[in-house]
């Protein structure tokens, strides 16, 4: 006899979804066929996303509804054969329903790569999360960490400095992931996992074994997963967050999802300015008086190619 159940999403693998009930059962279930018609033009279910089931006692059962969501992270993919309805691109959600996104990049071995970290913030501010936080990691191999990471304090990014070595900042990111669903992210290399681990046993671990699967399997962008912290709460690391495509945001709206750049727009003379070359224009006035960082500006400059190009095709 199936039940009727609440729950939520912690695991997706190849068109089958770990839930999480009400009652601590984890059921592993499949979309109703009404929602994997749906599917086929966009991710109707993913990780993180609260569901309605009809559960079994054999531990499968079926996903009835997906609730209202909010704070989500998705991409742009290009779409194969019949998936996607023949979209050339379609939405592909990472993971809904984030309470808070925590961006994880190093001070130093490897350097920071800012462009990477601009277009995580941009993915942020478009997804309308209530708290995104730069993680500066390692700063036991600098002398002056907040130097480098002055920029992004400056336009009120909340960043946190940390060591897995010596334990700093630990205690801080700890207790701001207890019982939230977090995006925790950042390039190869950073120390993510060493971090992970002295935040919360084995989460770093089970993290790396989630993304190395991915990787090694076919389906490497739709296997994801939510990883419960010790503590409470749940972390979210997929592959394909790494590499994201900006989904749904136009070229004429990019300048709006830069923080330090969007107050300046209305100043420019022209409404449809690009911030190129067009005289009167505040945001390179800005860039030339030092008071708008020139490496923001020239990250601005990049996504705003890439977008003009997605958008003519």
């Amino acid at each position: 006899m199936s039940r009727q159940l609440s729950g939520l999403i912690v695991k997706e693998q190849s068109g089958f979804f770990w839930v999480e009930a009400q009652d601590g059962v984890t059921y592993t279930c499949r979309l109703r066929g009404r929602l994997m018609e749906a599917a086929q033009a966009s991710d109707i279910a993913a990780i993180g996303d609260r569901v309605c089931i009809d559960a079994l006692p054999d531990g499968t059962g079926a996903i009835e509804d997906v609730l209202p969501r909010v704070g989500v992270i998705s991409r742009a993919v290009r779409t194969e054969g019949a998936r996607g309805a023949g979209s050339p691109e379609r939405e592909h959600v990472i993971v809904a329903n984030v309470d808070q996104a925590f961006f994880v990049f190093a001070v130093a071995a490897p350097l920071p790569n800012w462009k990477m970290l601009d277009r995580f913030l941009v993915v942020g501010e478009r997804a309308g999360i209530e708290k995104v936080t730069i993680v500066a990691n390692k700063i036991d191999l600098v002398d002056d960490a907040r130097r480098t990471f002055a920029p992004y304090e400056q336009i009120g990014y909340p960043i946190i400095y940390t060591s897995a070595l010596t334990g700093a900042g630990v205690l801080e990111l700890r207790a701001l992931l207890k019982d939230k669903i977090s995006v925790f992210t950042g390039p190869s290399g950073v120390g993510k996992t060493s971090l992970l681990n002295t935040i919360s046993p084995d989460a770093g671990r089970a993290v790396k074994a989630v993304s190395n699967y991915s990787q090694e399997g076919v389906h490497t962008t739709r296997d994801s997963q939510l990883i419960r912290l010790v503590e409470g709460g749940y972390v979210a690391d997929t592959p394909g967050i790494r590499q994201l495509a900006l989904w749904d945001i136009e070229p004429s709206e990019l300048d709006g999802y830069f923080r330090e750049i969007a107050p300046l727009v209305s100043a420019c003379r022209f409404r449809d300015c690009l911030h190129r070359r067009e005289p009167g224009c505040a945001v390179r006035h800005a860039v030339e008086t030092g008071t708008l960082s020139r490496s923001r500006y020239e990250s601005y400059l990049s996504l705003r190619d890439e977008l003009d190009v997605a958008y003519a095709i």
